[in-house]
């Protein structure tokens, strides 16, 4: 499948076929680090550099479309983001966290794009940033190694450069320093191009969840029973899912124990009840070192981190299941669902779903 987000990439075609591309307009940045002006004109800036790149033109046609695309949409969302702050100074903090959500929503919803493509271009809007400020983090090693089991490091950094050099500002080399920094840190972190490798899932595992985790560290395995952790938008197929396992496995579910007390999934009071007895029929099953299946949405990273971190006390392998369905197929199977959920409650969570990574858990399998 040769996918391609547009045929037709000229920018006033862009403006004409998409809304959040004629909303660039209307978006100015800081003078210091943007003085070419809106999101627009440094969009437009940053594709024609992006093109211009040897590495670029040297890619095969697929990476150079998704490429492209993440370069489109790398700053959609410092629509939402932007506070003007007086003087020509503009911040717009977390516009990469928010721009994959709306990377994703689009590339889901409006533009029907295979999973690992749409995900790899998710994936660039989020991390469009880390080349130029990974020294600054907390713990750069342990952020670009989560960012490689994500991208691949060579694109992102030439969609950095191309982010440095579409733009007019006085810190343009010192800035580029960075870039050239980051590709050194790949090297030694042999990440470059590719993931960065450990030695086993378990190793991994406790690599990101270990505050100071060595990072070649290999720990024992001696896990006491495997705990399925489904995440998946309503209406995805996560029933189905269960009925395809071949182990009879114990199931608990949070829409069960709704469905037996009456509890609509909007009576966050109630929920709360509900999800406290899964919990305790989870350390049931967990004190016996008894498998079993955790059937709820688990759409965001903080939800499902505490009930790994439950399920980590018992000494449970975690595996992650996401289910997915082409959108069309997921509308029309809510639709046909005896408990069916409201559209607009699935646009708000679409709109903030998080897939989860391979960095939560032992195991994630992308069932889609």
């Amino acid at each position: 499948m040769n996918w391609k987000l547009t045929d037709n990439k000229n920018w006033d075609s862009l403006e004409q076929q998409f809304q959040w591309v004629q909303d660039m307009n209307f978006v100015m940045q800081h003078h210091l680090h943007h003085e070419e002006g809106s999101v627009a004109v440094h969009t437009r800036m940053v594709l024609e550099a992006l093109q211009q790149q040897p590495e670029y033109r040297a890619l095969p046609a697929k990476e150079q479309e998704i490429l492209w695309a993440a370069a489109l949409l790398h700053d959609v969302e410092k629509r939402s983001t932007s506070v003007d702050e007086g003087g020509g100074i503009i911040t717009s903090k977390g516009h990469a966290r928010r721009g994959e959500y709306t990377a994703r929503t689009i590339l889901y919803r409006d533009i029907p794009t295979p999973f690992h493509i749409r995900e790899t271009i998710a994936a660039l809007v989020r991390y469009h940033g880390l080349p130029v400020w990974i020294m600054e983090r907390e713990n750069p090693v342990k952020k670009l190694c989560e960012a490689s089991l994500r991208v691949d490091t060579r694109l992102l950094k030439m969609l950095a450069v191309a982010d440095i050099q579409g733009r007019i500002c006085k810190d343009k080399s010192a800035l580029m320093e960075s870039a050239e920094l980051f590709e050194m840190l790949c090297r030694e972190q042999d990440c470059w191009g590719k993931a960065r490798s450990f030695a086993t899932d378990h190793a991994r595992f406790q690599y990101f969840h270990t505050e100071d985790g060595y990072i070649d560290y290999i720990p024992h395995d001696n896990f006491r029973c495997e705990v399925i952790l489904l995440s998946g938008l309503p209406g995805m197929g996560k029933d189905h899912y269960i009925r395809t396992l071949q182990q009879d496995v114990p199931v608990i579910s949070l829409d069960a124990i709704r469905r037996k007390y009456k509890v609509s999934p909007t009576d966050k009071a109630a929920n709360g009840r509900v999800v406290q007895e899964a919990k305790e029929e989870a350390r049931s099953y967990l004190r016996k070192e008894q498998g079993f299946v955790w059937n709820a949405t688990n759409t965001s990273k903080q939800m499902r981190s505490q009930l790994i971190d439950l399920f980590l006390t018992y000494g449970a392998k975690v595996k992650i299941v996401y289910i997915e369905k082409p959108y069309e197929i997921w509308r029309k199977q809510n639709r046909e669902r005896e408990f069916m959920v409201p559209e607009t409650v699935l646009d708000a969570m679409l709109g903030k779903l998080e897939v989860p990574q391979l960095e939560e858990a032992h195991e994630v399998v992308y069932s889609v």
